[in-house]
C-alpha cells in the first residue's frame, strides 16, 4: 500500500471542487469557466506526476494501492489501485474531460450547474477505472449516471430529453445485471469477498461463469 493516497486525491479533487462551486460569486460564468478548467488541469497534472514518479512501468501488478474500511457492516472497502490497463485510461479520462470543459467554454445556460456536473462526472469516470471493490465500483458507476443524464437532458440537442431517457433506461438496466453478477461472484465459494483481485482468483461453477459473463 502506498504511503500517500495519490488515487484518492486524484479521484476526489474534482468532486470537492464541484461542491465548492455554489459558493463562488459569479453571475456570468466567466470565473466558473476558469475555475473548472484549472481544476481539470490540476488533476491531470497530478495524474502525470503520480504515475511518472510513483508508478513502475516495468511491473504488471496493481500499484498505488489503497484500501480502507468504508462501510464494514456491508463489507464495503474504499479500495483503489491501477495497473497497466487502467492507468492509461485514467490519464485519457483526465485529458478528454479537460478538453471537454475547454470546448464548452461558451456555455451560458446555467453555467454553475454545468461545471459542477462536469466535475462530478470527472470524479465518477476516474473512479470506474481505479475502484478495486465490486460494490464501490457499482456505487461509482451509478453515481456517474446522474451528471451524465442531466448534462444530456439540459445541454443536449433537439431530442435531448429522449436521448437522456434512453440513456438512463439502458444503462440502469445494464447496471442491475452488473450488480447481480458481482454479488453472485462475491458469495460464490466458502469466502465472501468484494475485492476484484480476489474475485479474479476464485474458481466458479461453469453455470455461474456462463451467466455472469453473458
Amino acid at each position: 500500500m502506498h504511503e500517500f493516497p495519490w488515487l484518492t486525491t486524484i479521484l476526489l479533487m474534482p468532486l470537492m471542487a464541484a461542491l465548492a462551486i455554489p459558493f463562488i460569486p459569479d453571475k456570468e460564468g466567466k470565473t466558473l469557466r476558469w475555475y473548472a478548467l484549472s481544476v481539470g488541469l490540476a488533476d491531470l497534472g497530478l495524474m502525470v506526476y503520480a504515475f511518472w514518479y510513483h508508478y513502475d512501468f516495468h511491473s504488471s501488478a496493481f500499484q498505488l494501492s489503497e484500501s480502507y474500511p468504508w462501510v464494514p457492516q456491508l463489507g464495503l472497502n474504499w479500495s483503489l489501485a491501477v495497473d497497466g490497463i487502467s492507468m492509461p485510461l485514467v490519464l485519457l479520462t483526465g485529458l478528454i474531460t479537460t478538453l471537454a470543459m475547454l470546448a464548452s467554454w461558451n456555455v451560458s445556460n446555467k453555467p454553475r450547474l454545468f461545471y459542477a456536473l462536469m466535475l462530478a462526472m470527472y470524479t465518477a469516470q476516474i473512479g470506474v477505472f481505479v475502484a478495486q471493490d465490486i460494490l464501490l465500483f457499482f456505487f461509482i458507476w451509478e453515481l456517474e449516471l446522474v451528471p451524465v443524464y442531466l448534462l444530456i437532458s439540459i445541454w443536449g440537442g433537439k431530442k435531448r430529453r429522449y436521448a437522456a431517457t434512453k440513456f438512463i433506461l439502458y444503462t440502469a438496466a445494464g447496471s442491475i445485471f452488473i450488480l447481480l453478477a458481482g454479488l453472485a461472484m462475491a458469495f460464490s465459494g466458502d469466502v465472501v469477498t468484494f475485492d476484484m483481485a480476489a474475485l479474479g482468483a476464485k474458481e466458479y461453477p461453469k453455470t455461474l461463469e456462463m451467466l455472469a459473463y453473458a
